[in-house]
């Protein structure tokens, strides 16, 4: 049996280690850039089809996710959780600064963070979590989802997105120009201005 803090630390580290390679990257253009396994990010296209469940936003209103996908727009979506030591700030940051980059090229994407801990993370704490990166509420635009752990599982599945522990999950970013369109599967700690790239990209 693997002991679990070791499996952890391997997480974390690995996190650490992406994390200066996005650092050193700095304002580097989309594609491969140096870091875990050499590159950044990799990069897909995928259909994904979100079940029909019920989740729960930040202010408490509950939220059909079909419905709440099919925005006429660009969607980038993340599964993350409010404890998550050093993958899921990652993620939800260059989220944050790729949204000031795309300035009012970005006036139509809808940001969906939804969580892999909803024992842990309520409405609540998902708001704070959230207003934590951007210095405030980050607006409609950015919708923080929880809901039943059989709903969060079914999502997940949906997405090819589980792991057997939360701390185990793999960093994604999943981007959809528009309704119909496929979803591009981004794996790894794409920055910045690689985030705004492949929306600008997608919204084609």
């Amino acid at each position: 049996m693997r002991p679990e803090g070791r499996g952890r630390g391997r997480v974390v580290r690995a996190a650490a280690a992406a994390a200066a390679a996005v650092v050193a990257a700095g304002a580097a253009g989309p594609g491969p850039a140096a870091g875990v396994e050499g590159k950044r990010y990799a990069r897909s296209v995928a259909h994904y089809e979100a079940p029909t469940v019920t989740l729960v936003d930040r202010s408490g209103e509950a939220v059909e996710l079909p419905a709440l996908l099919d925005h006429d727009g660009p969607v980038v979506l993340q599964f993350v959780f409010t404890t998550c030591p050093a993958v899921c700030p990652m993620l939800a940051g260059a989220v944050v600064r790729a949204r000031e980059r795309l300035g009012a090229d970005g006036r139509d994407l809808l940001v969906v963070s939804i969580s892999i801990d909803p024992e842990h993370d309520r409405p609540q704490r998902l708001a704070a979590w959230v207003r934590g990166f951007g210095g405030g509420d980050p607006g409609p635009r950015w919708r923080t989802l929880t809901g039943e752990r059989e709903a969060i599982d079914a999502v997940r599945r949906a997405f090819a997105a589980g792991s057997a522990d939360k701390m185990e999950h793999r960093p994604l970013t999943f981007v959809r120009g528009a309704p119909g369109r496929p979803w591009l599967r981004l794996e790894g700690f794409p920055g910045a201005a690689d985030l705004a790239a492949e929306v600008r990209a997608a919204a084609r």
